[in-house]
């Protein structure tokens, strides 16, 4: 039952297009992952939702996303029927949908879990987060609260959203100690002609620095920007309505502008945070945002993809912790699809000769290729002692079986290629080593073709 919004309809239209292949999906760890509500059961348990539902001719209920009420009961009769959590927010203000915020929740918990880099708060067994426009929903602490036991600082500049996350934290006496609403500071009003000025640099209240208090330290911050740069390109989606304020959706320079103050803030505060996470509405702005970080020389950068139904978010992540020595660890899922483009490659270099570099990597590793010139993929049978040899400053788990899978080149446009690694059917693997290998890969063709490039391609 797909209950999710459509959001970036073109980003994804664009992405389905260009390549047919596995895409992410709803975190395993999501409550919502193997059972998607249901919402016969729930208007059946809930009198005030079952107005909002409506049963095709085959039986089966939906509801209608273009209703704002309806969204906001669905999120109201979640809340409360799976995680026991009071909630309700004002007409016009920005309604979260329960599975796609669970899973940046657990996205976060697999970065704080995944020993990339070392735990500098050891000693206190209490999580804390930092909530950026944390809204009149409170959605992220209210959830991470309620699932994890951590607790927040979340923060907001406008009068009604102070006032009904303070609502929605003390309506839940259970979690209410967990949480702390702050109110940032900013005396300028927002008005719609301020963010039509053309400027694409942020002037708006402060985020991280001037927020965070002197002496304070947070396992991680979180964000849900103002994706747009008007409220009229946050309408064009007419299959939703999600609401949202001009002070939620919108910020001179969009989102881009907004998280790049995020990485400034970082910069000055370096340590304060372990991870500094955010989520970013559209791809297209991911890969500036990755060199912005690469620019400032933070010591990790770990991207991934949110995709539920039609919905597509990203997030990103980055910290200016040392790093640990790599360890693949069991609770990070595996990926039998991998892909990443190589751009900017010199017209003296065709596909084969990325091909045959492909064989060389390998080979020299220890590992047997078999090429097939014509079809430009090369299949691979690497054994355990081979993936020791190519992983040398990574530890992982063996396995007892040898790991077999095919890497294709694609030639995408003059100078570009897409190259996609995929274990064979059937074909199982230590979760995260495929995807550590085709990463050691990526930084040798990367190296080897197009220099000056630098990579963008970073997963938990």
């Amino acid at each position: 039952m797909d209950i999710y919004q459509k959001s970036n309809p073109k980003e994804c239209e664009k992405m389905g297009k260009k390549r047919k292949r596995e895409r992410g999906s709803i975190h395993p760890r999501n409550k919502y992952s193997d059972n998607p509500p249901d919402f016969g059961v729930l208007a059946s348990l809930y009198p005030s939702f079952q107005p909002y539902v409506i049963y095709s001719r085959e039986g089966k209920p939906r509801i209608d996303w273009k209703d704002f009420n309806a969204t906001r009961e669905l999120t109201r009769v979640l809340l409360l029927h799976d995680h026991s959590i009071t909630w309700w927010i004002p007409d016009g203000q920005l309604c979260p949908t329960v599975p796609n915020r669970s899973n940046y929740i657990h996205w976060i918990e697999d970065l704080l879990s995944s020993d990339i880099i070392p735990n500098s708060q050891e000693g206190n067994n209490v999580i804390k987060g930092f909530d950026i426009g944390t809204g009149a929903n409170c959605i992220y602490p209210l959830l991470g609260a309620s699932l994890l036991g951590w607790s927040f600082v979340g923060t907001d500049v406008t009068d009604v959203a102070l006032e009904w996350a303070e609502r929605n934290v003390k309506n839940n006496p259970q979690i209410s100690d967990l949480i702390e609403i702050r109110k940032v500071d900013f005396e300028e009003e927002l008005t719609e002609k301020d963010m039509k000025n053309g400027d694409k640099n942020y002037h708006g209240p402060p985020i991280l620095v001037g927020v965070v208090k002197s002496g304070e330290s947070f396992d991680f911050c979180m964000c849900n920007p103002p994706f747009f740069e008007t409220m009229e390109e946050s309408g064009l989606n007419p299959n939703t309505s999600c609401g949202g304020t001009l002070a939620e959706m919108v910020c001179p320079g969009g989102e881009q502008a907004f998280i790049t103050r995020i990485i400034e803030d970082s910069v000055q505060l370096q340590q304060s945070f372990r991870w500094y996470t955010s989520m970013v509405g559209k791809k297209s702005n991911l890969k500036s945002l990755i060199g912005k970080l690469r620019e400032v020389g933070v010591s990790v950068v770990k991207t991934t993809e949110f995709v539920q139904g039609q919905t597509c978010r990203w997030g990103v992540a980055w910290s200016f912790v040392s790093p640990s020595k790599k360890i693949i660890s069991s609770h990070v899922a595996s990926k039998n699809v991998l892909t990443f483009m190589l751009q900017g490659i010199q017209r003296h270099f065709s596909a084969f000769h990325v091909l045959q570099s492909i064989e060389s990597f390998f080979h020299t590793n220890g590992a047997t290729c078999k090429l097939n010139a014509a079809s430009f993929h090369i299949d691979i049978h690497v054994a355990m002692s081979n993936c020791k040899e190519i992983l040398k400053d990574i530890d992982f788990v063996d396995q007892s079986n040898d790991l077999q899978f095919r890497i294709t080149v694609f030639e995408q446009i003059p100078g570009t290629l897409l190259i996609r690694g995929s274990l064979k059917p059937g074909e199982t693997s230590v979760p995260g080593l495929l995807s550590s290998i085709f990463q050691k890969l990526e930084d040798k063709l990367r190296n080897s073709f197009c220099p000056q490039k630098l990579s963008n391609r970073d997963h938990v």
